[in-house]
């Protein structure tokens, strides 16, 4: 109310404040208007409150059955948990100021309504008949004669006792209409409970600011590992790529070493439709097992491979076919390409290798033939040959002692496991064979001491300080192992780039001088073997190293895809240029 009472005027009942008291009379009745309204958007407010807790309730149970999922991460879990108990102290505390809002506004003005203003009006109605009553008694006593002076007197008496009353009225009615405090009170009752409600959530928060920082870091450590496996998936996305362009068998290699391959071939059925069926096969413990379907068990198809012989089948209709034959049966498997098929007979092969060998080592204490106790054993030739060269008495590719195998087409040594993932690799890029079982032409085993371990370790790991990384050791796991060969074979990763042309150049150059090293390292860089030089006729490196009469030139280019049949400008190929020039041997 704008208008404010004067207690001097009250008590002299002037038309001023007659005036004032009627404004303040039209003041009450909007302010209980108003007073209803503010009470019906307060309980609006209430109501809207609790249904958003509610909502934030049923979301934070929510939240609770998702972090359910992430159980076995704890990270996740723990973080998941604190936030959802701070936010449901938050929603605790949402309940409190909803509660106290509603009992500082809506239940304290509704007592305004229904006692404050109703006794206001009870006040205005008995004021306005002790003036009535006032005005009266003075009519009465301006209205009796001089000489009556007994009624004169009773007259005086009764107004003076009327004015009294209505001015005690008048002061009672005025301090009730004075009272503006009483709102204020309430709207300030409001903001203290807002007041509370903002610093519990601050004490709150700042009680999990540790927690948040904590939450913080570790979320800034997924993200890091999520980037790097992202970019890892991204490589192995390229990696498929350029296999996929080049024709590269896509194959797997298991990671507890028992299994050398695995992957998908059709099988054909033994029944009389010959029905061919997409199969998952695997090559464990010098056995081979398929499984039709991820819900059946593997089926053991050949528990025994050194009774099987594997071979080319060339004499049906589908290609990439080849075909186990033991005493018992045989079975036609068919791969997607012809890399495919051949590293699969690789594969085969090469687990009938390793059986042999380890029998071989098993029977070895109980052989009669061995050394007396106080002698070293002796060696096969081949292997006293290979490890002659520089650096190949250790692995090429982890540095174990002693390796037993050797990679034919790269000159290199290595260890039985090392073998088994250049096996995987496929015949066109590593060509895997024993030292102690297989037989070794001495052109071959030349190639083991004019290249050897130093030299091709040279060529192709020349960038593994540029790029930071480390070669596995002998006891690093076999997965490391593995993304180390492919990196450095197949991806050539760590090989010194190079101008294409240039290579092939140096290539037919080095072929044409018999020199192995500057060989290795052009086809390494991504010189093409069977590359044709149109300033000398149209040869090939393999034509020209026969010109120079390097043999052991000639039998490098072969391991390594060299083409014999190719023929030049003249008609003449590898074999025509040898015995023109004499170079027969």
């Amino acid at each position: 109310m704008d208008s404010f009472l004067d207690y001097e005027e009250c008590i002299q009942d002037s038309p001023a404040f007659r005036l004032t008291l009627d404004k303040c009379q039209t003041d009450v009745a909007e302010l209980q208007s108003r007073v209803e309204k503010v009470m019906k958007l307060c309980g609006k407010m209430v109501e809207s409150g609790q249904a958003y807790n509610t909502a934030n309730q049923h979301f934070l149970d929510g939240l609770a059955e998702f972090s359910t999922y992430h159980k076995r991460d704890s990270v996740i879990m723990n973080c998941m948990s604190q936030f959802i108990q701070g936010l449901q102290e938050m929603i605790n505390f949402h309940t409190v100021l909803f509660d106290q809002t509603q009992r500082a506004i809506t239940q304290q003005l509704s007592n305004l309504l229904t006692q404050f203003i109703p006794q206001l009006g009870e006040t205005r109605k008995e004021f306005v008949r002790i003036g009535e009553d006032l005005e009266t008694a003075a009519v009465k006593n301006a209205q009796i004669y001089r000489h009556k002076v007994t009624d004169a007197e009773r007259a005086s008496h009764l107004l003076l006792a009327t004015r009294k009353c209505h001015q005690h009225f008048a002061l009672d009615y005025c301090l009730q209409v004075n009272s503006s405090l009483y709102c204020l009170f309430q709207v300030f009752s409001y903001f203290h409970a807002q007041y509370t409600f903002f610093h519990q959530g601050f004490d709150l928060l700042r009680d999990l600011e540790p927690t948040m920082k904590s939450m913080a870091a570790q979320l800034s450590q997924l993200s890091t590992e999520c980037t790097a496996k992202r970019k890892d998936l991204e490589n192995t996305h390229l990696l498929i790529q350029q296999r996929d362009a080049s024709g590269e068998p896509i194959l797997s290699s298991c990671p507890d070493g028992g299994e050398t391959i695995q992957g998908y071939l059709f099988k054909r059925s033994r029944r009389k439709n010959k029905t061919w069926k997409r199969c998952w096969f695997s090559i464990k413990d010098n056995q081979l097992v398929y499984t039709k379907s991820h819900k059946e068990e593997p089926v053991l198809l050949f528990d025994d491979l050194r009774l099987c012989a594997v071979k080319s089948l060339d004499s049906i209709d589908r290609r990439f076919s080849f075909e186990l034959v033991s005493v018992k049966k045989c079975c036609a498997l068919q791969a997607d390409s012809e890399e495919l098929k051949q590293a699969w007979i690789s594969a085969v092969l090469g687990s009938i290798d390793m059986a042999y060998r380890e029998r071989v080592e098993s029977q070895q204490p109980q052989s009669p033939s061995d050394p007396q106790p106080g002698q070293p054993p002796q060696r096969p030739a081949a292997l006293v040959v290979a490890l002659q060269s520089p650096g190949n008495h250790r692995c090429c590719d982890c540095s174990e002692e002693e390796p037993r195998w050797a990679s034919v087409n790269l000159g290199i040594t290595m260890c039985i496991e090392c073998s088994g993932i250049h096996r995987s690799l496929g015949v066109h890029l590593s060509k895997v064979r024993s030292l102690t079982l297989d037989s070794w032409d001495p052109e071959q085993l030349k190639l083991l001491c004019g290249l050897g371990n130093d030299v091709i370790n040279g060529i192709y790991e020349s960038r593994c300080a540029a790029e930071g990384r480390v070669k596995p050791s002998a006891g690093s796991p076999r997965p490391e192992k593995e993304t180390w060969i492919k990196e450095k074979y197949v991806e050539k990763r760590f090989v010194k780039d190079a101008n294409s042309p240039e290579t092939r150049r140096q290539l037919y150059q080095a072929a044409f001088q018999g020199d192995l090293v500057t060989m290795a390292s052009a086809l390494a860089q991504g010189a093409e073997v069977n590359w044709s030089h149109a300033e000398e006729e149209g040869r090939t490196a393999l034509i020209g190293s026969t010109f120079g009469g390097s043999l052991s030139a000639c039998e490098f280019l072969l391991q390594n895809g060299a083409n014999v049949n190719y023929r030049d400008q003249r008609g003449q190929g590898a074999l025509h240029t040898a015995a023109t020039w004499g170079h027969t041997g």
